[in-house]
Formats: C-alpha cells, sequence, structure tokens
C-alpha cells in the first residue's frame, strides 16, 4: 500500500486541486479493493462519494445515490448477499422515485417505496428473508435542502465550520441517550450499538423522518453510513470536513479517517458542497424587476404627464397677433424644443391698429381665454368696441364740420337760436 500522504500522492494525479491544510494528511483510501468512488460538479453543487469495505468486513453492504440533486446512503443488514441486495433495492427505488423539487414529504415517501420494494424482494426470492437497510437522502435545489432518514446512517451539515447533526438515530444506544443513561460517546462502544429500531424491510408500515431546512453557499452536506460515526467522534469529523478543501478530499478524508479509527464496518460517505444557493440570482432578478418597474413607472409618469399635457394644451385658447389682425389660437403661447404648442384656429376682421395700445400689447404676447366661446365673444366685445369707436368719432367729426361749413348761398351767420339784441326791438318802436 501506498504510504505517502494523499495531498502529496495526489500532486502527480491532479495538480490543479486544492489539498489538504496542513498538518491534515491521512492515509491513501484510493485503489483499495472493495470501494467505489464518485465526484463532480455541476453550476449548483460539488460531491463527492466513497464506500469502502472496512479493515473486517469481508463484503459491503452499503450503497449510496449520486444523482444530483438527490444523493443517500443506505447501510444494508441481514448478512452475506443480503444487506448489499436491501440497500442496493433501496437506492435504486429512491433515485426513481425521487421528487424534482426539494419536498420533504415526496422524498420520504420515496423512502417508503423503497421500504416497500426490499420487502417485496425479500418475499419474492431477489435477497433474502430479515434483510434490510438504513437510508439517508437529501435533494437540495438553490437555498432549501429537503431530508427524509430511516436507521442510523447519518446526515451533518457543516455550517462555517461548525458541524451539527441534523438526523437523529433510530437505534436501541440513541433512546439511551436520550432517557440520559448513557452519552453520545458511550453510545460509540456500547455493546447494543448495532440494534436498529427502525429500518427498511421490515415493518410495511414503516415511516420516514423528514422535514426540510435552509442551507447557504459554503455549506458543506455529510451524508454517512455508521462506519464513520462509529468510528469516528463528531469533533474530529468536524476538523476533518472543515480541513478538506474539496467535496471529493473530504469524502476521501472521512473514509481515511474511520479505517485509521479501525475500520471496524463498511464506511460510505457523501460529501455535498453548496456552491450557489441561488440568492445572488434571485437578488439579480430582483433588482431586473426593481429596476423594470421602476422603468415601467417612469414611463407611466411620462406618459400620463403627456397625456395631462397634451388635455392641457388641447383645452387652452388665447387671442394673438396674426400678421396685423386678431388670431384665435387653440393650446398655449409657448414651443416645445422648438415645436409650437399653439396652431391658429380661426381668423378675424378684428385689426390690431383698431384696439387701445395696451390690449396690442397683450395680444403680442397672447391673451389667455377660458373657451373658445370666450375667446370669439372678446372678440365680438373687440369689434363692438371699435365699431362703437367710429360711430362716436363720425359723429363728432360731422358735428365739427356742420358748424364751419359756408358757402355763397349760406354764408356764415350766427346760429338761428340766437337771440336778436333787445336795441333792435326798441328802434322799431
Amino acid at each position: 500500500m501506498n504510504a505517502l500522504p494523499l495531498h502529496r500522492n495526489a500532486d502527480r494525479k491532479r495538480k490543479d486541486e486544492p489539498v489538504n491544510s496542513p498538518g491534515h494528511d491521512t492515509m491513501p483510501v484510493e485503489n483499495r479493493a472493495g470501494t467505489d468512488a464518485k465526484s463532480g460538479t455541476n453550476e449548483t453543487l460539488a460531491w463527492g462519494a466513497r464506500t469502502d469495505i472496512g479493515l473486517v468486513r469481508t463484503h459491503n453492504e452499503d450503497s449510496f445515490l449520486v444523482q444530483p440533486p438527490v444523493f443517500a446512503v443506505c447501510d444494508g443488514m441481514g448478512g452475506h448477499a443480503a444487506g448489499e441486495v436491501a440497500s442496493s433495492i433501496a437506492v435504486s427505488t429512491i433515485g426513481s422515485r425521487a421528487p424534482l423539487h426539494a419536498d420533504d414529504v415526496l422524498l420520504g415517501a420515496a423512502v417508503e417505496a423503497a421500504n416497500a420494494e426490499v420487502i417485496e424482494g425479500a418475499r419474492t426470492g431477489k435477497g433474502k428473508p430479515g434483510m434490510g437497510c438504513t437510508a439517508s437522502c437529501i435533494h437540495i435545489e438553490k437555498n432549501k435542502m429537503a431530508i427524509a432518514h430511516v436507521g442510523d446512517s447519518r446526515i451533518y451539515l457543516l455550517h462555517e465550520g461548525t458541524l451539527v447533526r441534523l438526523t437523529h438515530d433510530h437505534s436501541y444506544v440513541e433512546e439511551l441517550v436520550d432517557a440520559g443513561e448513557i452519552t453520545a460517546d458511550e453510545a460509540r462502544v456500547h455493546p447494543s450499538r448495532s440494534i436498529i429500531t427502525r429500518a427498511l424491510g421490515s415493518d410495511p408500515d414503516m415511516y420516514a423522518d423528514h422535514f426540510t431546512l435552509e442551507v447557504s453557499a459554503g455549506d458543506r452536506v455529510i451524508i454517512c453510513s455508521d462506519g464513520l460515526s462509529s468510528m469516528v467522534e463528531d469533533s474530529e469529523i468536524e476538523a476533518v470536513a472543515v480541513s478538506s478543501a474539496t467535496a471529493n478530499a473530504a469524502a476521501d478524508n472521512l473514509v481515511a479517517a474511520a479505517l485509521e479509527g479501525g475500520g471496524h464496518d463498511n464506511v460510505t460517505v457523501v460529501v455535498v458542497d453548496v456552491i450557489d444557493d441561488g440568492l445572488m440570482e434571485e437578488h439579480r432578478q430582483m433588482r431586473q424587476r426593481k429596476l423594470f418597474s421602476a422603468f415601467i413607472l417612469a414611463l407611466v409618469i411620462i406618459a400620463i404627464g403627456a397625456v395631462s399635457a397634451a388635455i392641457f394644451v388641447n383645452s387652452s385658447w388665447y387671442l394673438g397677433n396674426n400678421n396685423g389682425t386678431v388670431g384665435i389660437y387653440q393650446g398655449i403661447n409657448e414651443d416645445f424644443f422648438g415645436i409650437p404648442l399653439s396652431h391658429l384656429e380661426e381668423t378675424t376682421s378684428v385689426s390690431l391698429s383698431d384696439l387701445p395700445v395696451t390690449t396690442q400689447e397683450s395680444l403680442k404676447g397672447g391673451l389667455s381665454a377660458a373657451s373658445e366661446e370666450e375667446a370669439r365673444k372678446t372678440v365680438e366685445s373687440y369689434r363692438d368696441q371699435i365699431n362703437t369707436d367710429k360711430t362716436a368719432a363720425a359723429v363728432t367729426a360731422d358735428r365739427s364740420t356742420a358748424g364751419t361749413a359756408t358757402s355763397p348761398t349760406s354764408p356764415a351767420s350766427p346760429a338761428a337760436s340766437t337771440p336778436a339784441p333787445e336795441a333792435n326791438e326798441g328802434a322799431g318802436e
């Protein structure tokens, strides 16, 4: 067996792959008999999985499912040619029945369907009577993780450097821990630690624990059989998970830690790293929606303003100078970027020169009118005033010329109404 530390040995094969942090070299697990591994990555997740026969067992009863975004570990029970059958049936059924979205109820239903298939397999001779397995599986969709679980395989979450166990073991020793009769460390070495209180393959009415929680970018999820948790304390699992640069390296290092701890059982580890929880995309889309909404709002405001301005312009009237005469205009006496906001609606025969100087000045600047009718009335009032003024002027002129006119037949004389002097009357007498 190659005794070189993992990260030194890996330099020859994966020069670009990150290595363990200093001081965390582990025994190599590649190229061992009875082992299998998978790894990969997509836009949102990176994963690594490894199963190992261990250092004591003669065959491997564990199975794992890597079907992104669905991952599972099943630990078989029932002895040679039975436990591995049960776990294989379970992962196959879970993979085919897994929901399209992170729905824990449907994921739990997939596990319960796997239970029925394991029981049916034992009945039809595909395996052996009494065979069974555990099942711990996850479905990650953006920042949501659905979990379904039966048995004593475990699911951990490494969040910001702290490891949290998410599942509860369905085992006799876990019940003792819950009752306060033994500690978690004592449960790891308890002689009854292999007694499972709930598993696939025995009870047709078995149900799976299921729930959903949030994950975020940078989180690391670990699914493992008890071949890891019974050999390695949670604190050491945390230390290895924190120091491993990639999900694939974490899976290998955790399996190596179980082997270094004794490797008394098959050990299977699936590690999933959340690369993108979708929140950045949601925030980007939210910003786009806000910008789009603001754009639409601005367009609506502009449209309302334009309509309001058009209504105002179209409902406005004024009297103005139309080449020396009074014109009736619709709109306002302004322009918008060189575009006039009014047009001549009607011409009149009223000449500006016939109007008072102050009125002429007002008309040159545009004299507002409340309506077209009012504008016409104003023009008529101008015309009436002009006519009145012209008539008065003509009368005055007539009177003036009538009082001074002379001719040979009508010499100028005092007005007939002027009384004769009294002296003439006396002389006559």
